[in-house]
């Protein structure tokens, strides 16, 4: 608990310093200024209101206050400076306002008095040519989501996962967004979602490519092994992949099953369907995980398969080897008494006894696979 009173009392400061009168953060300045702020509008009826200027969040609240509606903001990768502006004007609780700035974090739900806290991991498929043991196939990124009464707050991490065009289709179903900020909120939900699904069809295709290469017999234009790192870079994707998924259960089935002042009952009803669909990209990962197991324990038997039958090749052919060696062996002793060495067909006769032992002995080895 001390702790927790230490990082309030040091957030707070901050705060107060970048209130709208204090100079860290100006809130009547322009957002063209304001460069982590990529876009705010109000919101009337489900219509966005149009502004010859573009507003600040500061002047979206005042609209917002003075004619109904409400403020989505969307901002990218925002610093302290430039966030602390914002959480002052919109009354952002210090812990999620760190979180929202320093990122890295779990996917959760929280809820801090009139306001909910959501972080949403986002999933973004690398489209490589060949996969090898050092690609990337996914690349991972956060957003951060504030729910409150006539405002909704996004706070975006990483290159990819852009809320734009999901804002515009918002924008094209006034009746939709006539519901609030927890309309913007499932819509997020969702498009996370539907991404993790993609990602999940494409990562399969990378997972059958290993499989049918672990699995080809040997002398059909493909080599005999698979290397291991490419597995094995597949499984950290994947373990990537469930950490982002695996988490986001729990938000969703709070968000589905318990009433909530700040979450409209008609689109509470929508947050059931995005969790139906988390529930199957989980179990694409949890096959992905034991597939990949079972590739790479099938990878290393081949391995072993491939080494055991290279070394029943090298034994067969130093059991062939051995018959001459021990036959030019006995006679380069050099005794005085060797019969054969004066017979007249001793030397045909000891290459025939060579030539045929080797021949025998080739074929029984053939013949029960070791050549």
């Amino acid at each position: 608990m001390s702790m927790i009173r230490d990082l309030r009392a040091a957030v707070r400061p901050s705060l107060r310093k970048a209130s709208p009168s204090g100079a860290a953060y100006d809130t009547t300045r322009s957002a063209s200024a304001h460069s982590a702020v990529v876009d705010c509008a109000v919101y009337r009826d489900g219509r966005r209101l149009v502004h010859e200027e573009p507003l600040t969040p500061h002047e979206a609240m005042l609209r917002v206050r003075r004619g109904g509606g409400f403020a989505w903001i969307g901002l990218h990768e925002p610093t302290e400076e430039e966030f602390a502006g914002i959480a002052a004007e919109f009354g952002l609780h210090p812990l999620a306002v760190e979180d929202a700035v320093h990122a890295h974090q779990r996917p959760k739900l929280e809820r801090y008095d009139d306001t909910l806290f959501t972080v949403f991991k986002t999933i973004h498929y690398v489209d490589h040519a060949e996969l090898t043991a050092t690609s990337e196939v996914v690349e991972t990124g956060e957003v951060m989501c504030f729910t409150g009464r006539d405002f909704f707050i996004t706070v975006r991490h990483g290159g990819q996962g852009s809320l734009r065009a999901l804002r515009r289709r918002l924008q094209e179903d006034p009746e939709l967004l006539a519901k609030g900020p927890s309309a913007v909120l499932h819509a997020i939900a969702d498009h996370i979602v539907d991404g993790y699904l993609a990602v999940a069809d494409a990562m399969q295709d990378d997972i059958d490519e290993v499989e049918t290469e672990v699995f080809t017999a040997p002398g059909k234009g493909t080599s005999r092994g698979v290397d291991a790192g490419r597995i094995y870079q597949l499984k950290r994707e994947v373990l990537e992949f469930k950490r982002a998924v695996a988490p986001l259960s729990r938000p969703l089935q709070l968000l589905s099953e318990r009433p909530m002042r700040l979450i409209d009952p008609d689109i509470q009803k929508y947050f059931r369907d995005v969790a139906d669909h988390l529930t199957r990209v989980q179990e694409h990962v949890l096959g992905f995980d034991e597939l990949l197991n079972s590739i790479l324990q099938a990878n290393l038997a081949q391995a072993t398969l491939a080494q055991n039958s290279d070394m029943r090749k090298i034994t067969s052919w130093a059991a062939i080897i051995a018959v001459p060696t021990m036959i030019c062996g006995v006679y380069g002793m050099n005794f005085e008494y060797m019969p054969e060495v004066e017979w007249k067909f001793g030397y045909p006769l000891v290459l025939g006894v060579i030539f045929g032992t080797c021949i025998v002995i080739h074929r029984t080895l053939k013949r029960n696979g070791w050549l």
